[in-house]
C-alpha cells in the first residue's frame, strides 16, 4: 500500500512540475515572439505600393499585444489595427518617396462611421502627394465603395457587385422575453428620447426614437453622398434615385451609372499596376501591408522637445473603479488626466473619446477631473464613432471638441434601470426569497419585489436631480443656457452635423484635426505626442487575461452571430442603476 502512494504522489509532483514547466516555457516562446516582431524595423523597398485592407478591427488606440483576439481554434492572429497607427503610417507614405501610392482591396470595413471618415480624409490627403490611389474588390459595401470613392479609379471584378441602398438601423426588442420569464424592468428616465430602455418595456421604436434614429441616419447619408458626388461626379439626386430604384445589383449596372470605372479580374488589375510603376510583365510589384508599414521608419521625424502634447484614450463603457482596453473606469481614467494635469511639460490635452456612456457617478468623477485639467491648460476633446450620454457628459468642459459628421453624440439624458426577478423565481423555478429588514424600505434595490410608489417616486426624483446636473454641466462648459440645452437634451441623439448646428460641438474633424487645435491652443511650433494611459507590457496582460480572454473566445464560438445578443442583454443587466448611456448599440448598415 506504501509503494501505492508513493507512486501515485510522485504522479501528481510529475503532473504539477510538467504544467509548470509548460506554463513556462509558452510564456517564453510568446515572450521571445514578442521581442522579436518588436524590435524588427521594417524596410521599404524603392518603387512600392502601400497595401490597405482594413478587414481587422479598427479601433482608436490597439493594445500593445499580438494575441488579443488571437484565434486560437485557426492559431492566427486577428489583433485590431489601432487608427492613430492608420493615420499616422498614411501620412508617412505620403512623404516617403519609395512608396508610389496606394491599393485598396477592401468588401467590408470592420470600423464605425466617423472612424471610417478619418480614415478617408487621410487618404484625401496623401492624394494631396500627387500619388495614385487605386481600388479593387470582388464586391464593396456602402462603408467600403464611400472609402473607395477617394480613389484615382475604382475596379471590380466582372462578376462583382457595389451594394447601393441607403443607411438602416437595426434594433433588437427583448419586452415579450422578459414577459415570457416572469422578469419585469422597473424603469425610471428624464427624456421622452432617452430610449436606451425601449427595448425592455416596448416591442418597437415609440415615434421619438423612430424620429431621432431617422434624422441621424439620414445626416450620415447626405455626408456619404454628399462626398462621393463630389469624387466620383455623380449628382447627389442621381445618387439617390440609384438607390430608390434599385439600379445597382451588379458589376454591369455599376459600370453603366459610373459607380466604378473598369470591370477586371485580378490579374489584369496586377498587370495594370505593373504598367504604371514601369515593372516589367514577368517580375512581382513590390508592395508592404499597411500593417507592416507601421514599423516602417517615419520620414520627416519631429526634433526632440520637452514640450509635449497628450493623448488620452478613453473607450468603452462608463464604470466604477478600474477600467481595462474595452471599457473607461472613473478611477483609472481620473488618475491618467490627473496626471496630464499635473506633468509641467504637457502643455495641451487631447481626449480621445469613444464611449456610448454608461454610469452617471462614474461620469461625474470623470467629468471634475476634465473640468479641473480645462482650467490649467487647453483640453481638446476629440470624439471618435460615439461620444453620447456620459460619453458627451465627460466632454462637456473642454476647452473645444472636434467632431466628424458622422459621429453619433448628444443623448442628454438620464435614466434607471431595476429588474424585478420575483415572479420569475415563483412561477419558473418554484424559487421564494422572504427578507428580514430593520427599517421600511432597507430592501429598496433588491431584485426580489417591485418598487412601492414611495420608491419610486424618490427613485425619480434622483433621476431628474441627476439630469439637472447633467445639463448643468454642458451650460457650463459649452456656454449655452440651461433651458436651451434641455431644449436639445431630453436624452436626443444627434449626429456631428446636427450637434454642431446646435452647438455641441465646435468643429469638424478627426484625430490629427484635434492635435493641431491643440498645439495651436497652447502656442506650439514643435512638440512631441505622448499617448495615456500608459499600455501594460505584453507579459503582464497575457497572464492578467488569458482566463478571461479563453472563456469570452469560447462564448463567441458557441454563440456566433448571436454573441452580439447575448452581450447587449448582459450589459443591461449589469448597467443597472442610474446611468447616462445611449439608447442601444448603434449599428448601421
Amino acid at each position: 500500500m506504501k509503494q501505492f502512494f508513493k507512486y501515485v504522489l510522485a504522479t501528481i509532483v510529475g503532473i504539477i512540475l510538467s504544467s509548470l514547466v509548460m506554463f513556462f516555457l509558452f510564456i517564453g516562446i510568446m515572450s521571445a515572439i514578442v521581442a522579436a516582431t518588436d524590435s524588427k524595423e521594417v524596410k521599404v523597398k524603392e518603387n512600392s505600393i502601400l497595401y490597405v485592407d482594413l478587414k481587422q478591427q479598427v479601433v482608436d488606440r490597439a493594445a500593445d499585444n499580438p494575441f488579443q483576439n488571437f484565434d486560437f481554434s485557426t492559431l492566427e492572429p486577428n489583433s485590431p489595427m489601432g487608427l492613430n497607427q492608420i493615420l499616422k503610417a498614411l501620412n508617412n507614405a505620403k512623404n516617403d518617396p519609395k512608396i508610389k501610392g496606394i491599393l485598396l482591396e477592401i468588401d467590408a470595413i470592420n470600423a464605425g462611421a466617423a472612424t471610417t471618415e478619418e480614415i478617408r480624409n487621410a487618404l484625401l490627403d496623401f492624394k494631396s502627394s500627387g500619388k495614385f490611389i487605386y481600388a479593387y474588390s470582388d464586391t464593396y459595401s456602402q462603408k467600403s465603395f464611400y472609402l473607395a470613392s477617394v480613389a484615382d479609379s475604382i475596379f471590380l471584378n466582372p462578376e462583382g457587385m457595389v451594394e447601393w441602398l441607403g443607411l438602416r438601423s437595426e434594433i433588437m426588442f427583448f419586452k415579450k422575453t422578459l414577459e415570457k420569464l416572469g422578469v419585469e424592468p422597473q424603469i425610471l428616465r428624464h427624456g421622452k428620447f432617452k430610449s436606451a430602455v425601449e427595448p425592455f418595456m416596448l416591442n418597437k421604436m415609440s415615434p421619438e426614437n423612430r424620429e431621432q434614429t431617422l434624422t441621424y441616419l439620414s445626416s450620415i447619408w447626405n455626408q456619404w453622398v454628399s462626398a462621393i458626388s463630389e469624387t466620383r461626379g455623380i449628382s447627389v439626386k442621381e445618387l439617390n434615385r440609384l438607390a430608390d430604384d434599385l439600379e445597382i445589383f451588379n458589376g454591369k449596372s455599376a459600370k453603366k451609372y459610373h459607380l466604378v470605372d473598369s470591370l477586371i479580374y485580378k490579374d489584369e488589375l496586377l498587370s495594370f499596376l505593373k504598367n504604371k510603376l514601369g515593372v516589367e510583365e514577368k517580375d512581382d510589384i513590390n508592395s508592404i501591408a499597411l500593417n507592416k508599414y507601421f514599423k516602417a521608419p517615419e520620414v520627416n521625424k519631429r526634433k526632440f522637445t520637452r514640450d509635449k502634447i497628450a493623448v488620452i484614450y478613453a473607450t468603452g463603457e462608463i464604470e466604477m473603479g478600474n477600467g481595462g482596453p474595452d471599457n473607461i473606469g472613473s478611477e483609472s481614467l481620473s488618475r491618467t488626466i490627473r496626471k496630464a494635469r499635473r506633468d509641467s511639460a504637457i502643455k495641451a490635452i487631447v481626449f480621445r473619446i469613444n464611449s456610448p456612456g454608461g454610469s452617471a457617478l462614474a461620469s461625474e468623477v470623470i467629468w471634475r477631473e476634465v473640468d479641473l485639467a480645462a482650467k490649467t491648460k487647453p483640453v481638446i476633446v476629440s470624439m471618435g464613432d460615439v461620444a453620447a450620454s456620459g460619453g458627451y457628459y465627460i466632454a462637456a468642459p473642454a476647452t473645444a471638441i472636434v467632431a466628424n459628421p458622422t459621429t453619433i453624440t448628444g443623448s442628454i439624458g438620464v435614466f434607471g434601470l431595476f429588474f424585478n426577478l420575483q415572479k420569475a423565481l415563483d412561477k419558473k423555478l418554484g424559487i421564494n426569497v422572504d427578507v428580514v429588514k430593520t427599517n421600511e424600505h432597507a430592501d429598496f434595490f433588491t431584485m426580489f419585489r417591485p418598487m412601492t410608489a414611495e420608491e419610486r417616486a424618490v427613485g425619480q426624483m434622483f433621476i431628474e436631480e441627476t439630469y439637472q446636473t447633467f445639463i448643468g454641466h454642458v451650460s457650463s462648459g459649452r456656454g449655452i443656457p440651461v433651458e436651451q440645452v434641455d431644449a436639445i437634451g431630453q436624452g436626443r441623439v444627434w449626429s456631428g452635423v446636427n450637434a454642431k448646428d446646435i452647438k455641441l460641438i465646435d468643429e469638424f474633424g478627426g484625430l490629427t484635426d484635434a492635435i493641431k487645435l491643440a498645439a495651436e491652443k497652447a502656442g506650439l511650433e514643435n512638440y512631441r505626442l505622448v499617448e495615456m494611459p500608459k499600455q501594460k507590457k505584453f507579459v503582464e496582460q497575457l497572464l492578467e487575461n488569458m482566463s478571461a480572454e479563453a472563456k469570452l473566445w469560447i462564448l463567441k464560438d458557441e454563440l456566433g452571430t448571436s454573441f452580439k445578443a447575448y452581450n447587449r442583454i448582459k450589459n443591461m443587466l449589469t448597467n443597472q442603476g442610474v446611468q447616462a448611456r445611449i439608447p442601444y448599440d448603434i449599428e448601421i448598415y
